[in-house]
């Protein structure tokens, strides 16, 4: 078969975002096409939500809600039964509003009369003031119209995921969708039984969405992106149809699941739905792979694949030597072919940042492949997506911004870089003013001393609008535990000079990180009651550390004072890992208490209380001078 008449379909699974389409699909289409090579993509996880969210998906919702005793419904249930009528009549408008088509809806839906509103509503109270005023007062103002319908019709929206959970698939959420079947799960058995289950209506919708782009399409090979845990059930399910019906297809898995979670992968049954499995930088693997289909290469020489040997149902790895394809070279990602005016601007978190994952169309493109640091203990710098770095020249990469903006009229990106290079940055830039090019962009950096308020100007006036950056645990010791190669003063200059600029900067926090201490979590929380009291940041959010196998933390555990906890015997997914930690301290109470805390320094609550006041139970007076951060800023960049 010549490559010129070989069609491959890249498919993003459900669930991955409804608001932008995920660039995986797009990046290996581009790349596909400019190697001769006939590729088309589509989005099902934004198709099956639209399906399930139109008026004939949920009168088939409302016949599952029916066979349901009033008494075994849940409350989410309850309220849509009880307002079916309200939810069949505003769910086609809503969607259109949410899609930009019908923006003066935003009048009717603030009126708060318009809509059914369900238990998702109750988290308004929260914004109720003392004297009982305007609930969302403090978060929009006077004139924010717009915004207030996005975040009253996104309520709407989880209300009826709560129903779609509730009363036709237990798993459905629209993000970590059938989650807990995929994530470092060492056993293949959950996936299989849920794939050998009866199918429910979301798994038949999702069955006829499949058959109808296989129909459009008609490939030879259909490529399936799982970048999360949340969406490799509906990535089996995809496949499981396609072979049922068009067995001569094949079918190919990857993404960054596979590259983090698959790496050690020896379940045949994963290949009774797929035939084959790519690790790491798909460009390489899929020439060699696309190259065997054809004829023109033994499976032998296949690149970092795993497949299936037929005769003893073994799986066998294979992994030619060959070079990745250097990233400038990759090409030009397309988003031809995707739906682009039918996503949903959702507005789900009141986080400024957090805003930007959920709300407006943006490009999704890279600066630079892999991490130029690639130090940080709890990061998985052993694997190829961080660990091998590599980057394009500014006029390479403002060549890609043109033709994206030419292809989809769209002005908004987001650089989706582990760590955007300051190098690459200040290039790029200059390339963007020198040109012209009116864009609006943002990305995540490492708070480090190359940020100077000279650069951060020079950015902002390119165009960014954001950027985000790992703070992790404001403290100095952890820091340099976790070889973050700055410190807490460093960033709250770096911090401060990207705020004077007029660029949004949010903090990556994070707490239970090992040897983490009472103290060292009540320090850290002064630390950042500080940045926000001086305008270094305007937005955090605190996670709680997870270990995975292949960071440093993982690989060496001693030389960070805990013990890790034996990983179950695995054939599947493996990434996860428990540790003892001798500290013992109740992470979970603490991470509580964090999270309220910043919560309302973003909307400027507490910022002259001192910190104990977040914690319903006794934590020591913080060491951190109440100063600290307003002397780091007076000192010289």
């Amino acid at each position: 078969m010549p490559a010129t008449t070989q069609r491959v379909l890249s498919i993003i699974p459900p669930m991955t975002q409804l608001n932008t389409p995920y660039p995986s699909t797009a990046y290996l289409t581009g790349f596909l096409r400019s190697r001769g090579i006939d590729a088309v993509q589509e989005d099902l996880a934004l198709a099956l939500v639209l399906r399930l969210l139109s008026k004939q998906g949920l009168q088939q919702v409302a016949e599952q809600v029916a066979k349901i005793p009033p008494k075994l419904q849940s409350p989410a249930v309850q309220c849509f039964a009880e307002h079916q009528d309200r939810y069949l009549a505003t769910i086609a408008p809503v969607i259109a509003f949410l899609q930009g088509r019908d923006t003066t809806l935003a009048h009717r839906v603030v009126s708060r009369t318009y809509l059914p509103e369900g238990p998702r509503f109750a988290s308004l109270d929260v914004y109720v003031d003392d004297e009982g005023g305007d609930p969302l007062g403090w978060a929009f103002g006077a004139l924010g119209l717009t915004d207030r319908a996005k975040h009253l019709a996104t309520l709407y929206l989880n209300d009826l995921a709560d129903v779609l959970r509730d009363a036709v698939d237990e798993r459905f959420e629209f993000v970590r969708y059938a989650e807990s079947l995929a994530a470092s799960q060492p056993s293949f058995d959950p996936l299989a039984d849920a794939l050998a289950a009866e199918p429910s209506l979301v798994d038949d919708l999702l069955a006829q969405l499949t058959l109808a782009a296989v129909e459009r399409h008609r490939p030879d090979v259909v490529l399936l992106s799982v970048p999360f845990p949340g969406s490799v059930y509906a990535a089996f399910r995809i496949a499981q149809t396609i072979k049922a019906r068009h067995p001569q297809i094949k079918t190919v898995l990857g993404g960054g699941f596979v590259n983090t979670e698959l790496r050690e992968l020896a379940e045949p049954r994963v290949f009774d739905h797929v035939d084959f499995v790519t690790l790491d930088a798909g460009e390489r693997p899929l020439l060699a792979l696309l190259e065997h289909l054809r004829g023109e290469r033994g499976a032998s020489r296949l690149v970092r694949t795993f497949a299936r040997d037929e005769a003893t149902r073994e799986v066998r790895y294979i992994n030619m030597m060959e070079a990745d394809i250097a990233f400038a070279e990759v090409g030009t990602p397309t988003w031809d072919g995707l739906p682009l005016d039918r996503y949903l601007s959702l507005l789900d978190m009141l986080n400024p940042m957090h805003r930007l994952w959920s709300d407006g169309r943006w490009n999704k493109l890279t600066v630079a492949h892999g991490c130029y640091w690639k130090k940080c203990s709890f990061c998985d710098v052993n694997l190829d997506y961080i660990g091998r770095y590599e980057g394009a020249s500014a006029s390479v990469l403002a060549d890609r911004i043109d033709a994206i903006v030419a292809e989809t009229g769209q002005t908004g990106f987001h650089f989706v870089d582990e760590a955007a290079p300051p190098k690459a940055l200040k290039a790029l830039a200059h390339e963007l003013i020198e040109r012209n090019t009116d864009i609006s962009w943002w990305g995540n950096v490492r708070f480090e001393k190359t940020f100077t308020p000279d650069l951060a100007s020079l950015m902002a006036d390119s165009g960014c609008i954001a950027i985000s950056g790992g703070l992790e645990v404001a403290s100095d010791r952890l820091l340099e535990l976790m070889k973050k190669g700055v410190s807490v003063e460093q960033v709250a200059r770096v911090t401060k000079a990207f705020s004077d600029a007029g660029i949004l900067v949010h903090a990556y926090l994070m707490y239970g990180f090992p040897t983490q201490t009472v103290q060292d979590t009540v320090d850290a929380l002064e630390y950042v009651r500080q940045l926000f009291e001086n305008g270094c940041i305007q937005s955090g959010f605190f996670h709680r550390f997870v270990c995975t196998v292949h960071s440093p933390v993982g690989k060496n555990p001693e030389d960070y004072g805990v013990t890790l906890l034996p990983l179950p015997e695995s054939d599947f997914a493996r990434n996860d890992v428990g540790f003892v930690d001798p500290t013992g301290v109740d992470h979970d109470a603490l991470g509580d208490c964090l999270k309220k805390a910043i919560y309302n320094y973003m909307h400027g609550i507490g910022l002259e209380d001192d910190v104990r006041m977040w914690f319903p139970f006794k934590v020591p007076k913080t060491t951190v001078k109440r100063d600290k951060i307003a002397r780091a800023l007076q000192q010289k960049h």
